[in-house]
């Protein structure tokens, strides 16, 4: 079974808690003041997971659908809307929506190459013409460069274990998560991400039809460079 099905559950929505409302309500203070044009028509929170950044939206009055492959994640807060869909083939007319917004390194999961630009694909065709989106990464260059190989961690009784390395040959950061509780069986989950460069970002955005209007190091507004934590893509459908 492919990496992505199997940890996107109850065991991650632990590991992540710390990937919280606050951190989503920055991300969208953000996006709200980047992007012209006024008030939005409808927004795609692709990769929704649990819908932290939908929720946020929806506060603010922003028409917010998410969109994730978890059920389980999907299943947390009945409040919201989202769908469950692979976001290689979305079940949205072309056209739907005016921002597709994807938040948190949820583009490179899959092995193939055609695979991950299918979903640049699909971003530009539910996309209004002169739509927006928004593509969240980490820097690939500034994560390798300090890679940490293990790491250790107590949370809630349970130990965590997670093992890192980069593969050069498939160019993918990969992680290893072992978690353990005294009287259970341990359980392991693996996680990995193409790490892609900011031209081979861009070039992949202009081939799919996006014109790349700005790039971020951080929700801070910070340049992207070398030594930034994030590689933000901000694009319009031509």
């Amino acid at each position: 079974m492919a990496w992505y099905k199997e940890w996107f559950g109850e065991d991650y929505l632990e590991l992540y808690a710390h990937r919280d409302a606050g951190e989503a309500s920055g991300h969208v203070d953000f996006v709200s003041g980047l992007f012209e044009g006024g008030q939005p028509g409808a927004i795609l929170d692709l990769a929704c997971g649990a819908g932290r950044h939908t929720r946020e939206l929806r506060k603010r009055g922003y028409r917010t659908l998410g969109t994730d492959l978890s059920l389980t994640l999907l299943g947390q807060g009945a409040d919201i809307p989202r769908v469950a869909a692979d976001m290689r083939d979305l079940p949205f007319a072309e056209g739907a929506f005016d921002w597709v917004l994807n938040f948190f390194t949820s583009f490179g999961y899959f092995e193939s190459e055609r695979e991950n630009f299918r979903v640049l694909e699909e971003i530009v065709r539910v996309l209004k013409p002169g739509g927006q989106c928004l593509i969240d990464l980490f820097n690939s260059e500034q994560v390798v460069a300090n890679l940490k190989a293990r790491e250790h961690q107590e949370r809630n009784g349970r130990t965590v274990e997670i093992k890192r390395w980069y593969d050069s040959t498939t160019r993918r950061i990969n992680k290893r998560i072992i978690l353990e509780r005294q009287g259970a069986p341990a359980r392991t989950y693996l996680e990995s991400v193409r790490a892609y460069s900011r031209d081979e970002v861009v070039n992949g955005l202009n081939w799919a039809g996006l014109e790349i209007t700005a790039t971020y190091g951080g929700f801070g507004g910070e340049p992207s460079g070398g030594d930034s934590q994030r590689l933000i893509f901000v694009g319009r459908k031509l």
